[in-house]
C-alpha cells in the first residue's frame, strides 16, 4: 500500500510531498513527521527506500507507507496528555512520533506480537532519546512496549483516549477493540478494507466514518494453552511519574521557554526547515517538417528554452552554495543553557537525560 506521492530525496523532502498532497494538514502532524526521521527506522542497507512511499517489511519489521502514518495521525485527532495505545507496535515509529504531541503527562503504550521488533523497537526508542536534537525541541511521551497479541489483552485493562490498529481488523473483532476505548476517545483501524475513524460517543453509542481504501494483512488469531483458551496479557502500568522526574520536566520546560523569550527579544525567528524548490523541467518546442509526404515532429530548442537552462543551473549552483552552509549541525541551545547551570555535573547528566549531544 502506498505510491500515493512522488519520492521524496530525504526526510524533509517526503513531508513536503505528504503536505501538497493534503496527507498532511495540521501543524501538529507535520512538526511530529518532521523531528523523526523515516530512515532511522529501516535496516542498514536499506535506507535509500525510507523515503518513499511505500510500505517495507522485512522479516517481521514492517512500516506501513508514510501516506497511511500520515493519515491515521491526523485521524487520530492527537492532543497533549491524552492515553494511546498502538496495537502491532511494530518499530515504534508512530508511537515516537505520537510520543511528542502527547507530552510528559501523557500515556503512550504498544503491544507487538514479536519479541524481536519489540527489542527492535526499544534500540530505535533509545537511539532517539540519546542521538536526535528532536528530543530536546519537545516535552516527550515515552513508548512503552510488550510482547503479545493484541486480541488476548486481558479484561481488567485500563482504556484508552486514543487507539490505532496496524493490522486488518476482521469484523468479529470490532467490537473488541471499541471496548478498549473510552468514551469521547476515538479508534483509528482497517477494517473491511477501509482504513476506518471511530469515535465513541456514549457508553454504547459510536460513530464511524471511512478515511481511505487500504489492504492490510490480517490480525494474527490467539494461539490456545494446554486448556485450549488463550493467554492474557497485561499492559503496561499507567505509572505516576515521581517528584524527581517531574522536577526535571519543569525545569527543561522553564529553560525552554526562556531560551524562546531570548531569542524572541533579540529578533531571532524561530526557523522552520529550508522547502526544498523543484527542479524546472526543461520543455521543448515541436515544429513539423515534410518528408517525403509524412509530416514529422522535430523538437527545436528556443533561445527561451536554452536561457532557462542557464538560469536552472545557475539556481542549483546557488541551492547547493546555501547547503553547504546548512550543513554546520544546528546548536542545541537547551543542552548548552543546562551545562551552564552551576549544579553538580551529575544532576546536570540527569537533566539532559544522560545524552552525549
Amino acid at each position: 500500500m502506498g505510491g500515493a506521492v512522488s519520492a521524496g530525496e530525504d526526510n524533509d523532502d517526503l513531508i513536503d510531498n505528504l503536505k501538497e498532497a493534503q496527507y498532511i494538514r495540521t501543524e501538529r502532524v507535520e512538526q511530529a513527521f518532521r523531528a523523526i526521521d523515516r530512515g532511522d527506522y529501516y535496516l542498514e542497507g536499506y535506507r535509500d527506500n525510507a523515503y518513499k512511499d511505500l510500505a517495507w517489511k522485512h522479516g517481521n519489521i514492517h512500516l506501513s507507507a508514510p501516506c497511511i502514518y500520515s493519515e491515521v495521525m491526523e485521524a487520530l485527532k492527537l492532543q497533549p496528555g491524552l492515553s494511546f495505545l498502538n496495537l502491532g507496535s511494530g518499530t515504534g515509529y508512530l508511537s515516537t512520533m505520537v510520543g511528542l504531541i502527547l507530552g510528559p503527562f501523557g500515556i503512550n503504550h504498544g503491544i507487538e506480537l514479536h519479541s524481536d521488533v519489540v527489542e527492535y523497537a526499544e534500540e530505535k526508542l533509545e537511539r532517539f532519546i540519546r542521538n536526535s536534537d528532536s528530543f530536546d525541541k519537545f516535552e516527550f511521551c515515552e513508548p512503552a512496549f510488550v510482547v503479545g497479541n493484541c486480541l488476548q489483552i486481558a479484561s481488567d485493562s485500563h482504556q484508552y483516549d486514543r487507539i490505532y490498529c496496524g493490522a486488518g481488523v476482521q469484523k468479529d473483532h470490532e467490537n473488541y477493540m471499541k471496548i478498549l476505548l473510552k468514551v469521547g476517545g476515538i479508534l483509528v483501524m482497517p477494517i473491511e478494507d477501509q482504513l476506518t475513524q471511530i469515535m465513541r460517543t456514549g457508553q454504547n453509542t459510536w460513530e464511524s466514518k471511512n478515511i481511505l481504501a487500504v489492504s492490510f494483512a490480517p490480525l494474527v488469531q490467539p494461539s490456545k494453552n494446554d486448556n485450549g483458551t488463550p493467554d492474557s496479557v497485561g499492559l503496561p502500568p499507567c505509572a505516576v511519574r515521581n517528584l524527581q522526574d517531574l522536577a526535571r520536566i519543569y525545569i527543561r520546560r522553564t529553560l525552554r521557554n526562556f531560551i524562546n523569550d531570548e531569542m524572541q527579544a533579540k529578533g531571532i525567528p524561530q526557523r522552520a526547515p529550508p522547502k526544498r524548490k523543484r527542479k524546472r523541467v526543461k520543455q521543448r518546442i515541436n515544429t513539423y517538417v515534410f518528408v517525403g509526404n509524412q509530416l514529422i515532429p522535430q523538437p527545436l530548442d528556443s533561445e527561451e528554452d536554452e536561457k532557462m537552462e542557464e538560469d536552472s543551473k545557475e539556481e542549483e549552483e546557488k541551492e547547493h552554495n546555501e547547503a553547504m552552509k546548512r550543513e554546520e549541525p544546528p546548536q542545541n541551545l537547551l543542552r548548552e543553557k543546562i551545562m551552564k547551570l552551576p549544579l553538580p555535573e551529575s544532576l546536570k547528566a540527569y537533566l539532559t537525560y544522560f545524552r552525549d549531544k
